[in-house]
């Protein structure tokens, strides 16, 4: 009978290899199903066998769950079979964790660890001890437990380091940095996690980092996140170019992985096909062996090597896989592409400050491409919503999704600051539908849109709208700092209709993020609110208070955001405070410098401020050939500027978007939806801090500029 067993066996890997994974199960099930007893424990692989092949190729998680159910039964009546045991624990949490079932889960968990503790100190026993402990970590972090998850992860750390084992320490060191990223509550704890971790990076050996491809993503996009939040943007910078040098080396050898798979294939099909007696059969084992060695050695240089054998709970072919931790941790992060896309957003979010538009430009539609065609592999077309998701494929569709909706929310911003309100429009309309269709999902974009919708409104001159639509925004995160940097752009807005009531609300939405603009982490908070504060003290005409704020501004914008529209406008401000304190000199070195800036950005209201500015000056000091050439210049752009604005307006989106009232939606208010998309190995957290910057919108009229009357004067960060 074992025979006969092991032969099903064999013909469910040879039905699994070819893709008939329907065929494959069926070959399995006869085994559980026979009339004719088998012995139990041919039974347990049997079932265990089925629910790696349902986790791996379906979304049947419930028919996994139950034949691991089974398996548990059955194993309860033999006092051995450790390995077994640990797996039927492991696949079962899995199982639990993908139906957001995460109270039995931790049952399932801490059973493994009982079983594994008391097993011994074999390695063996220690990776399995890793692997329940990571699972742990995963499901307490869900449930927002994040000291907890913590706890457990050091747990891991020990492990780890009990075994002299530093790929597996850097794994567990990774997995605490992320969960401080996402709690955040002390930084310097996020600070020394980030030390702890390129300690042990840097402590490998160079052959080793070589074959931690997963575990160098995570650590470089984990530092970039967090030198993101700090504002250090010249740091994350430096990661960032590390991450894309990496993906590009990466796609090489993935590509060249797949391209000898393929020939590989091909031979295999060709000698199975064959005369055996055929004088060909001896060039094609040749050409058989010389590509095998090849494969093996193009998937050791990448890292892959170990991800070739099918253990249980194996998900993906080798090349979509980016292992974090070895086997039988289920250590993956993000699938490759996911990680790529991401790769692709954090050039978008270093370069887009730097005026990089694009590059910018590229790499959002490469991010868009890639993203689409993954939402399409999980079944996600246009007539799908949230409540057609098949439970297990709701933690890889949220991934997907936020990545979406971060790159549209990028475009939006590039778009307006290029004054390509059309494009931005239908970037901002693509954020609605998706979140009208999957709001509990992307129930924490809410906030963005509504800030988007308000950079736009403003953008276009209705700034009433816009900030009615910042508040909204504040009043929908629960985010200190997207709080305050709604309260800014609401206040920019309010300054911008220029009357006294107006006024009144810009200083008391100034006012109270001014006085603890210090507590915050980094300095965008603190640029964003000296340039309003500025801007408000000019309204005022408190000029000398005005220009000392605003070069207290400049100066951080400078050094340490890099963000050249910010300071752009800073310079134009400033230009135009020199002017009116008749500083005709530094007036205009600094009104050249903002126009500068100003085209490279392709920032078209920027550039008619300035140089309505800048003929004010040429005004003053009789310049008539150089008044006459900047007011033909800005007549040229104005006209531009106002067949865009024409073209925007007439669209039947434009009220929609503008109007005050928020987006309507159907909330499905499932936890359980919400437990799925936290996702495995310690959820995936995008919190990075969105770097949309304030910009001036409409050109002032001269006589205006030169009393310093800003009124007018428009913001669209």
């Amino acid at each position: 009978m074992e025979a006969l067993a092991e032969g099903l066996w064999e013909l469910a890997d040879f039905h699994e290899q070819n893709g008939e994974i329907g065929k494959a199960i069926k070959c399995l099930e006869t085994v559980c199903q026979s009339q004719v007893s088998f012995l139990p424990i041919v039974e347990i692989k049997s079932r265990l066998r089925i629910a790696t092949l349902l986790l791996k190729y379906t979304h049947n998680v419930n028919h996994a769950k139950s034949h691991l159910e089974r398996s548990q039964l059955l194993l309860k009546s033999i006092p051995s079979c450790f390995e077994l045991k640990c797996r039927a624990y492991s696949l079962l949490s899995q199982c639990y964790h993908l139906i957001g079932a995460i109270p039995p889960q931790k049952q399932i968990i801490n059973k493994g660890l009982e079983l594994a503790c008391a097993s011994g100190d074999g390695f063996s026993v220690k990776l399995w001890c890793c692997n329940f402990t990571s699972q742990l970590a995963n499901a307490l972090a869900i449930e927002g437990d994040y000291w907890g998850s913590i706890a457990a992860l050091e747990r891991g750390f020990s492990f780890a380091a009990e075994m002299y084992y530093p790929e597996l320490q850097m794994f567990f060191a990774t997995s605490i940095f992320h969960v401080h990223l996402m709690q955040w509550e002390d930084v310097n704890s996020v600070a020394n996690a980030a030390v702890r971790c390129n300690e042990i990076w840097e402590f490998l050996q160079p052959d080793k980092r070589c074959q931690c491809m997963g575990l160098f993503f995570y650590n470089e996009l984990l530092n970039t996140f967090y030198q993101l939040r700090i504002c250090d943007y010249k740091t994350a910078g430096l990661h960032v170019d590390k991450l894309d040098q990496a993906m590009r080396n990466e796609m090489q050898q993935v590509q060249q992985i797949k391209n000898l798979t393929a020939e590989l294939n091909t031979i295999n099909d060709s000698l199975s096909q064959s005369d055996p007696h055929n004088r060909e059969r001896l060039g094609l084992y040749e050409k058989q062996t010389q590509l095998q060695e090849q494969l093996r050695q193009a998937a050791f240089s990448a890292g892959m090597e170990s991800l070739g054998s099918s253990y249980l709970g194996n998900a993906r072919q080798m090349w979509d896989k980016l292992e974090l931790a070895p086997q039988p941790i289920d250590g993956e992060w993000l699938p490759r592409s996911a990680v790529y896309a991401l790769v692709d957003l954090m050039v978008v979010i270093s370069g887009r400050p730097k005026g990089l538009f694009k590059e910018c430009g590229k790499r959002i539609q490469s991010g868009l491409q890639l993203i689409k065609e993954e939402l399409l592999k999980l079944g996600i077309t246009d007539g799908v919503r949230e409540v057609n998701l098949q439970h297990s494929a709701i933690w890889m569709a949220g991934v997907y999704l936020m990545l979406l909706m971060q790159f549209l929310e990028n475009k939006v911003a590039v778009d307006l600051t290029r004054s390509e309100f059309v494009e931005a429009q239908e970037a901002l309309l693509q954020m609605k539908n998706w979140f009208v269709r999957f709001p509990t999902i992307l129930q924490g974009c809410e906030s963005i849109i509504e800030m988007l919708r308000g950079q736009y409104a403003h953008s276009l001159g209705c700034f009433s709208e816009a900030a009615f639509h910042f508040l909204e925004a504040a009043k929908l995160t629960e985010s200190k700092s997207m709080q305050a940097m709604c309260h800014v752009y609401a206040a920019v807005s309010y300054i911008c209709i220029g009357d006294a009531e107006s006024s009144s609300q810009a200083l008391d939405l100034i006012g109270p993020v001014y006085g603890v603009m210090d507590s915050f982490v980094g300095a965008r908070e603190k640029t964003s609110v000296l340039f309003a504060y500025g801007l408000l003290l000019i309204k005022q005409h408190n000029l000398q208070e005005a220009r000392m704020k605003l070069a207290s501004g400049l100066r951080i914008t400078h050094q340490l955001l890099g963000n050249i529209q910010l300071v752009s406008q800073y310079l134009t401000l400033l230009g135009s405070l020199a002017l009116a304190l008749h500083d005709t000199t530094q007036a205009r070195e600094i009104l050249k410098s903002s126009l500068t800036l100003a085209k490279t950005l392709y920032d078209i209201p920027t550039q008619i401020w300035v140089v309505s500015v800048l003929t004010a000056l040429h005004k003053e000091l009789g310049e008539k050939g150089h008044e006459m050439e900047n007011t033909e210049f800005a007549r040229k752009r104005g006209n531009d500027l106002q067949k865009r604005l024409a073209d925007v307006r007439s669209s039947i989106h434009h009220m929609e978007l503008i109007e005050k009232v928020k987006i309507e939606v159907h909330q499905l208010h499932d936890t359980d939806i919400k437990r799925a998309i936290a996702g495995p190995s310690v959820g995936v957290n995008l919190d990075i801090p969105e770097s949309i910057g304030l910009s001036v919108s409409n050109p002032t009229p001269i006589t205006r500029l030169v009393n310093i009357d800003t009124g007018r004067f428009g913001k669209k960060s």
